[in-house]
């Protein structure tokens, strides 16, 4: 499984990123169909240090913003849940991915 992001890049240079800030996220997307509302994770990217996560998630934004309102009750709930996850960069995976907790500074 190929994460987008981490081409061509050998082990010790993804450690090296992750090291300088780079993350793995994932970015959430809702799906309405009037009656039921579909709630649903990205796959995994890789950010990279000073990189825009924002950039890499704006095909779930706009998938959220012009499918998700739709359904009752629970397309704005998702729809909102999903722009926020998606606005502030994604859902950090980086523990879930490496097997490690990410260190805090």
């Amino acid at each position: 499984m190929s994460i987008p992001g981490t081409e061509n890049l050998t082990p010790a240079e993804l450690h090296q990123q992750l090291q300088a800030g780079g993350k793995f996220v994932v970015f959430s997307y809702a799906i309405s169909l009037v009656v039921i509302t579909f709630k649903r994770d990205s796959g995994v990217y890789f950010i990279r240090p000073g990189q825009s996560a924002f950039l890499k998630g704006i095909q779930y934004t706009l998938l959220t913003l012009l499918l998700g309102w739709w359904g009752i009750p629970f397309g704005p709930i998702f729809s909102i849940w999903a722009l926020v996850v998606n606005l502030g960069g994604g859902r950090d995976v980086t523990a879930q991915v490496t097997g490690r907790p990410r260190a805090t500074t």
